[in-house]
């Protein structure tokens, strides 16, 4: 048995690259994208499951012919009379039947479980793991998370629910059909005309269910998405005391929840009520048929318990069948609800013939640059500014200059509307996306760690990086002290201890001070630095600064800093409002200029205040 389990189980290889991407003009066309690369287990469970059928519907005909056995044969002659043709139906139901269901089990169970569920879950994560930064960020990261699960789980239970039970139910209603109308032409078409209702009415409620089942699963996604934004960001509600207005938007997600549940099961009632009317209706006339052929002399007792038999079975498939179309149909509503999410076209692509980035300078030019979040108007116009390899530039302004967004287009984050950013000469439009960000070093004030040991956080940008490169990492961002005392609630202990999600488990500083460790371990040709200390203390924050110069040598540099102490001692400064550069030069060179928009920001801190909303004008 362990050699079938391995053969099937290694069939398919579930985590592989998706072909092409993901089809989103229908829920079909997303499910076959993940068939077609299954198609032989799936024809493997096609055959079989007719063959179930097949076999299941010729032990009702041996059970008539054992009945016609009975009542015909004498006692004593029975087993002598009989004995071949019962043998043959004895290894039917021993051997055929007993094989067919090994191989059923062993396709589904081994082969499509395993496989074509993750293998659908895999590619989605792929195709979400594509999109822009953007494509995130308007939208909750549990409701993504949610569909990415949950397209695998609705697509394997509709593939294993269409071939495991609604095929072999269809095959079973012909077989069915065949027989009966073998046996009697009457009692053929009443089977067929119970079949042609059943058919009409399911035809008539399926679209309606359906429909149901993908508004439903909408609302209960935004559930999730609400559930997860509430526990995410606990912190926030416990010290609002903002528990009751939270349960109150909860609760107004999960009454929208129920309101399209209840519509749902009320057309499952109604489903289940029509069609007990028409099976009972269409039992009470088969049996009145074949009793009275039987009466009339026209078949036999064993043909009578053959149909009763057969018809009965054929009512319990059919109730079946109805509950297994609507769960059918309620994991494609859930397939589409996922597929309108997942796969939306990527709108943050490389160039066909993208290239990797050579970094030899550092040279950075920003060359009349737009952009505006797809607005009309604000946030960058025609901005231009060159910065020589090697060279060290702080960026300062007022909040909404724009600050960080120049640094989200230079890590392409976003494509610009207008103009082109240039790194030693390559339009960073026209390199992998990868590479760009593989040689560019990010801090920024708004540190998130992975849910992962403090070890994984510091080598993520760097996974091959040695013992004893990770703990000097550490050591230059002053983080080794308090990482060498960390003990989670599990007992890991220093740089295996779980930082929790997001990095919770550590304060501000600690995480920032990884995230420091993690840049400096990277050690990309070009330093971004995003506030990168802003979560430190004043002594902390000057044992770093001398590491972080260290580190600049040689590197060019962009750091954004709100305090303006930090980067005074840069090459150069620019001051940026509203989107616009209006002063460039050294620190000494700006505070000459009295009127300049960075000598009343050096005023204003200088004076005590630290806001660095001063009113200005550009000239």
């Amino acid at each position: 048995m362990n050699f079938l389990f391995k053969l099937f189980e290694n069939w398919v290889a579930p985590f592989q690259r998706a072909p092409a991407a993901l089809p989103a003009n229908s829920p079909y066309a997303f499910l076959f994208f993940f068939v077609k690369q299954m198609r032989w287990p799936f024809v493997l469970m096609l055959v079989l499951g007719g063959l179930t059928a097949i076999i299941e519907a010729s032990l009702y005909t041996f059970l008539g012919d054992i009945v016609d056995m009975l009542d015909q044969g004498q006692i004593h002659e029975f087993f002598a009379s009989n004995g071949t043709v019962l043998l043959a139906m004895a290894a039917v139901v021993l051997v055929a039947r007993t094989l067919v269901t090994l191989l059923t089990a062993l396709v589904e169970e081994q082969t499509v479980v395993p496989a074509f569920f993750n293998l659908v879950r895999w590619q989605c994560h792929q195709a979400v793991m594509d999109q822009s930064l953007s494509f995130f960020n308007d939208d909750f990261s549990g409701r993504i998370s949610q569909k990415v699960w949950q397209a695998g789980q609705a697509a394997g239970d509709f593939m294993t629910t269409l071939l495991q039970t609604v095929w072999y139910i269809f095959v079973y209603a012909i077989a069915t059909l065949v027989l009966v109308s073998d046996l009697d032409w009457r009692l053929g078409v009443l089977v067929a005309l119970w079949l042609g209702f059943f058919c009409w009415i399911a035809a008539y409620f399926v679209p309606r269910v359906r429909h149901r089942a993908k508004t439903m699963a909408n609302a209960g996604s935004i559930v999730t998405g609400r559930l997860v934004d509430t526990y995410t960001n606990i912190q926030t509600v416990k010290l609002f005391s903002n528990r009751t207005s939270e349960n109150r938007g909860v609760r107004s997600a999960y009454d929208g929840f129920l309101d399209k549940l209840r519509e749902f099961t009320r057309t499952l009632t109604a489903v289940r009520a029509i069609m007990s009317l028409l099976s009972g209706t269409a039992i009470v006339l088969i049996a009145g048929t074949a009793i009275w052929l039987w009466q009339t002399g026209d078949t036999s007792v064993g043909h009578v318990a053959f149909t009763l038999g057969l018809v009965l079975r054929l009512n319990l498939l059919l109730n079946r069948m109805l509950g297994q179309l609507n769960a059918l149909f309620r994991s494609l509503g859930t397939l589409q609800d996922s597929m309108e999410l997942i796969a939306r076209p990527v709108q943050l692509v490389d160039a066909p013939d993208a290239g990797a980035l050579a970094v030899k300078e550092g040279r950075i030019s920003f060359e009349k640059i737009r952009f505006h979040y797809g607005k009309s108007r604000g946030v960058i116009d025609d901005l231009s500014l060159s910065i020589r390899g090697g060279e060290r530039v702080g960026i300062v302004g007022p909040s909404g200059a724009g600050k960080t967004t120049l640094v989200s287009l230079l890590l392409r984050f976003y494509d610009l509307e207008g103009g082109r950013i240039r790194i030693d000469g390559q339009d960073v439009s026209q390199v992998t996306q990868q590479s760009l960000r593989d040689s560019i070093g990010l801090v920024t004030q708004d540190t998130s760690l992975l849910h992962r040991s403090i070890r994984e956080n510091i080598v993520y940008g760097r996974p091959q990086a040695s013992e004893g490169m990770m703990r000097q990492a550490a050591r230059d961002a002053h983080a080794l002290e308090f990482i060498e005392t960390l003990v989670d609630q599990k007992g890991r202990h220093a740089f295996e201890a779980q930082v929790g999600e997001r990095g919770v488990k550590l304060s501000g500083g600690q995480r920032q001070r990884i995230s420091i460790a993690r840049v400096l371990l990277k050690d990309a040709p070009i330093l971004v630095l995003d506030e990168a200390t802003s979560a430190l203390d004043s002594e902390i924050e000057n044992a770093i600064q001398e590491n972080l110069q260290r580190m600049m040598n040689g590197k060019t540099v962009i750091a954004i800093a709100h305090r303006l102490s930090t980067i005074a001692a840069m090459d150069r400064l620019v001051v940026m409002h509203k989107g616009e550069i209006v002063q460039e030069g050294t620190h000494e060179q700006l505070l000459r200029d009295t009127g300049g928009l960075y000598y009343q920001l050096w005023q204003r801190q200088s004076l005590g205040f630290l806001g660095e909303d001063a009113e200005y004008s550009a000239a």
